[in-house]
């Protein structure tokens, strides 16, 4: 579907296609149908914000923050202002009396931080001169306050105001931070989370400071996200994930993706099978509470929170390393890859006996304890009673370069970003004909008929 219109993607580089995931044209599960190309930006696009219903901002390497319509894809708004790559941004939604207002923060390569109205894109405030880069930033609503971490967390007010920070981080600083309880906040720093509490003094003095380091990461940590207001995870760049306890901190589950040697192999067989680190790598998580969602190099894991265990997979999920994930309202998950495209997937029972990859998956990649802690034997996916597969039911094709996240609009459409300077609204075809007749009808009866 929608390869007769952008004639087919080719492989991406040296990557190897994967024929098992052809899926073919006919797709009766996938209802984007239609699609729509949007042009303003002249570098990579990297970063996807809703403002609202029908808005939503795309920034990336051009410095460039674009304001869209999701439903008509005119672009509103060019908010001009940084000189270097954006490095991150968010919506900041604040309510004075009856009135509910949201702006957009950007950060940038060239050490500043500024404040956008998406009404009229003027840039209300700015803050230049940084110590370092900016990258992540974080809005804790219930304090009216928002949080930047680069070599330092620093602690603002709504009007960009900087009410405390933390001490210099050296090395790589943060790349990642979440809300905790408790005015809490959990920092990424390489393959440390900080814990940092933020207390309110008399005089209603925010001050911030580290109450905790977590050390049970033995590589970078790459992905941090909450899950709910008990728990939050961690992965890193060698395939650990960890469940923490939002409160106390504490390890509630710990998996690790292996690899294993064959004892029948010989030295140079194994060394021809022995993967990248990339391919180990947890890239991003994504959950809806009771769900997790791995991207693991090339493949999707589905975690349970609730029984803490695998529930689904899909070892080559992708052609090259999975960027970003959504878990759908029906049970289903969607992914982007480097490789270009977008993929939809449906969990199935897995038919052990009728998949002829789960051999060569279950004799190279296991599930089990840290060797820090006492437990069990590991316990192998094929072991586990009730697994289930990812199947194919969707590929948008339309990026020719990697594609760096997307962002729902619900019936309205999807909006994927890339590499290729472009972004993508992906549509139901019978829907948008039918806002396409109701609008002719309406400009008919307005000029009194044919």
């Amino acid at each position: 579907m929608l390869r007769w219109i952008l004639g087919g993607r080719e492989a991406q580089g040296s990557v190897e296609k994967n024929p098992v995931l052809f899926i073919g044209e006919e797709q009766p599960k996938n209802w984007f149908t239609e699609l729509q190309v949007l042009k303003g930006h002249f570098d990579i696009v990297r970063f996807l914000v809703q403002i609202d219903d029908f808005r939503f901002a795309s920034a990336g390497d051009d410095g460039l923050v674009l304001v869209w319509n999701v439903e008509t894809g005119e672009r509103l708004l060019e908010l001009r202002g940084h000189s270097q790559q954006i490095t991150a941004m968010t919506a900041y939604t604040h309510t004075s009396g009856e009135n509910t207002h949201t702006s957009l923060i950007t950060a940038s390569s060239d050490r500043t931080l500024s404040l956008w109205d998406p009404e009229t894109g003027n840039r209300v405030q700015t803050v230049s001169d940084l110590q370092s880069s900016v990258k992540c930033l974080l809005v804790l609503e219930r304090l009216c306050v928002w949080v930047s971490g680069g070599n330092e967390l620093c602690v603002w007010n709504r009007d960009f105001q900087l009410q405390c920070q933390s001490q210099h981080h050296d090395d790589t600083g943060i790349s990642a931070t979440v809300e905790l309880p408790k005015n809490c906040i959990a920092a990424a720093m390489d393959k440390e989370i900080v814990i940092f509490r933020l207390t309110m003094s008399t005089g209603s003095q925010l001050s911030v400071a580290e109450v905790r380091r977590l050390s049970d990461h033995q590589d970078s940590i790459h992905a941090l996200i909450n899950i709910n207001d008990g728990l939050f995870a961690s992965g890193s760049h060698v395939g650990e994930l960890i469940l923490w306890d939002a409160v106390d901190w504490t390890i509630m589950a710990y998996e690790h993706i292996l690899w294993e040697e064959s004892q029948t192999d010989t030295q140079a067989e194994i060394r021809l099978a022995a993967p990248k680190p990339s391919e180990m790598s947890i890239q991003q998580l994504t959950s809806d509470g009771e769900l997790m969602v791995a991207a693991v190099g090339s493949g999707l894991y589905v975690y349970s929170v609730i029984t803490k265990s695998v529930v689904a997979y899909r070892k080559t999920a992708h052609d090259s390393n999975i960027l970003h994930t959504m878990l759908l309202p029906d049970g289903g998950l969607m992914s982007c890859s480097e490789d270009g495209s977008v993929r939809i997937w449906e969990m199935q029972d897995l038919l052990l006996p009728a998949e002829p990859a789960s051999a060569g998956f279950f004799g190279m990649w296991t599930f089990g304890r840290s060797n820090k802690q006492a437990g069990p034997p590991v316990k192998k996916v094929l072991e586990l009673p009730s697994l289930r597969t990812l199947e194919l039911t969707g590929d948008l094709i339309g990026h020719s370069g990697a594609v760096q996240m997307f962002v729902s609009f619900g019936e309205k459409g999807l909006v994927t970003c890339s590499t290729d300077h472009l972004l993508i609204a992906w549509k139901n075809r019978e829907r948008e004909s039918h806002i396409r007749s109701l609008a002719l009808f309406r400009k008919l009866e307005e000029n009194g008929g044919l």
